[in-house]
């Protein structure tokens, strides 16, 4: 690999990271307008394994922005990002896919009481697929697989003897 070869990929590096980011930041700030400007024409998102939906960027925007009311505060984190370039017509580094597990820590609304704790955890895997536009990278598809969730328990009060 030449110098030059390394750098682009460096930077490809950052651009995808960074498009990564720009999404749970979106999520996050309930941006929906920026969420949709993250996705490639033909893009998709996959949120069925939590619950949610399959569809095109404007679809699943929609169904986020109305199920993400029952959750104000949210932050979701994507950590251990796997990145792998590939190759679209004959061009190296025109796609991208990308591993990474997230923590959605998240408050219901109408959450009485002075506590700042979140009352419902999620956690997973995304899985993105990118490509490189003129526009810079863009996302194709992401899919979320949700390994587990914490949702509130129900305390009891003990029985009256």
């Amino acid at each position: 690999m030449t110098q030059r070869v390394e750098l682009a990929t460096v930077m490809d590096r950052f651009a995808v990271d960074g498009l990564v980011t720009e999404y749970a930041v979106a999520v996050d700030d309930g941006d929906w307008e920026a969420y949709r400007g993250l996705f490639a024409p033909d893009g998709r998102a996959d949120y069925r394994s939590a619950g949610g939906i399959e569809g095109d960027a404007d679809q699943v925007a929609g169904w986020l922005a109305q199920s993400m009311q029952l959750f104000p505060m949210r932050q979701h984190l994507i950590v251990n990002r796997r990145v792998r370039f590939g190759v679209l017509e004959q061009d190296t580094g025109d796609t991208a896919r990308v591993q990474a597990d997230y923590i959605n820590p998240m408050r219901f609304a109408g959450h009485d009481g002075g506590s700042t704790a979140p009352d419902f955890v999620c956690g997973g895997r995304y899985a993105f697929g990118l490509v490189r536009t003129d526009d810079g990278w863009r996302l194709r598809h992401v899919a979320v697989q949700e390994k587990w969730r914490r949702t509130p328990q129900t305390h009891h009060e003990p029985a009256a003897t």
